[in-house]
């Protein structure tokens, strides 16, 4: 197969764009890979630094804190509770001295 001398001016312009399209798509190719690792490490990291799942008995209960960490707000309405706790309507008020 011979190529006449027109034939190759055509011929050879359009081997280097190919070479130069080839190229490009494995530079394309590379950089996505590389930005999938990148994307891929940062979401390693961000899962190493945050919590996924908690266990359910590392909650705390707002009554298991410290006596220091709780408000006097948060006092006065836990006493308050406690003292409507203790007046019933019926228990306590009527003392049966029979007997």
């Amino acid at each position: 197969m011979s190529l006449k001398s027109i034939e190759l001016q055509i011929a050879i312009p359009k081997t280097f764009e190919a070479g130069k399209i080839a190229e490009q798509k494995q530079q394309q190719s590379q950089i996505a890979q590389q930005h999938a690792n990148t994307s891929t490490e940062k979401q390693a990291l961000k899962n190493q630094e945050t919590v996924v799942e908690s266990d359910p008995y590392a909650k705390l209960n707002p009554d298991d804190r410290q006596p220091d960490e709780q408000s006097e707000q948060q006092k006065r309405e836990k006493q308050e509770e406690e003292a409507r706790r203790v007046k019933h309507p019926f228990k306590g008020s009527f003392v049966d001295f029979s007997g």
